[in-house]
């Protein structure tokens, strides 16, 4: 295994424990809105300050993104190694005590992404991939489906969670009624970073969302490409990462929902 990805599991295992025991007393918690449908809890901040901390003991010159604590002061251009962090993806079902969420840990070197990790506590389902050497969950090597076609997929998706009145959600409507008369079911499960591992793991044929941050997608993209799928923007091309706009899959369903969702591209 890789050191650094050794590192990056030790980190999410880390976060995790935070996570976990919170759990235990969801009544306890203490719920900040940032916006609207947009929570963030102390467990967010508490698991993402034991991710760092491993992270920094290890490799102190890295610099580090992450969902609550933003950039380092050393994420610049001339900082090769970055760390991209989600310490609680899915904390509006952590603070309803539904069990779908996930920490999610990747490595941008050069900028390219080549470590990652995406970690369930719940199911203690532990999916991994450095570039170029497969991708695993829980030791296991997984691939991404085998249905190639749309009609028989099934597919994740997110819902827009901050915009819930005007254009955002009309587009997405449009979406979704597409989607649903295309493929075989939709789901939407509320964590995109493990959303995206299970398209790595063939639990979903695949997956589409627009408006997500790196943190929610840096790993899971890695986990898929190590499984013999696609991830690209909604033309099909691989400017995702800081876009936002996210179309993942098999190769064969990959290609068909660009042909479905391409022109909704960019709006």
């Amino acid at each position: 295994m890789h050191p650094m990805l050794n590192t990056a599991i030790k980190a999410a295992r880390n976060g995790a424990k935070v996570i976990s025991r919170a759990s235990f007393d969801l009544d306890l918690l203490k719920v900040t809105k940032k916006q609207h449908n947009d929570f963030v809890t102390e467990v967010d901040q508490a698991a993402e300050a034991a991710i760092i901390d491993v992270l920094k003991n290890a490799y102190p010159d890295h610099a580090i993104l992450a969902e609550e604590s933003g950039a380092s002061a050393n994420l610049h251009d001339d900082n090769e190694n970055v760390w991209i962090i989600d310490p609680l993806d899915g904390t509006t079902n952590f603070i309803h005590g539904f069990p779908q969420y996930c920490v999610s840990i990747a490595l941008q070197h050069r900028g390219q992404i080549t470590q990652a990790v995406v970690y369930d506590p719940t199911r203690n389902d532990l999916f991994t991939a450095t570039k170029g050497s497969g991708a695993y969950l829980n030791d296991k090597r997984i691939r991404v489906g085998k249905r190639d076609k749309i009609a028989d997929a099934l597919i994740g998706t997110g819902f827009p969670f901050r915009e819930t009145e005007g254009p955002a959600m009309d587009e997405y409507m449009k979406m979704f009624r597409i989607m649903t008369q295309s493929c075989a079911g939709l789901r939407r499960p509320g964590a995109a970073a493990l959303d995206l591992a299970y398209v790595a793991a063939g639990r979903l044929d695949g997956f589409f969302e627009k408006g997500l941050k790196p943190w929610d997608i840096a790993a899971g993209s890695l986990l898929i490409s190590e499984s013999g799928g696609i991830v690209g923007d909604f033309t099909g091309e691989s400017d995702y990462l800081y876009k936002g706009d996210v179309l993942a899959g098999s190769p064969k369903v990959f290609a068909q929902m660009v042909g479905l969702l391409s022109p909704f591209a960019g709006k």
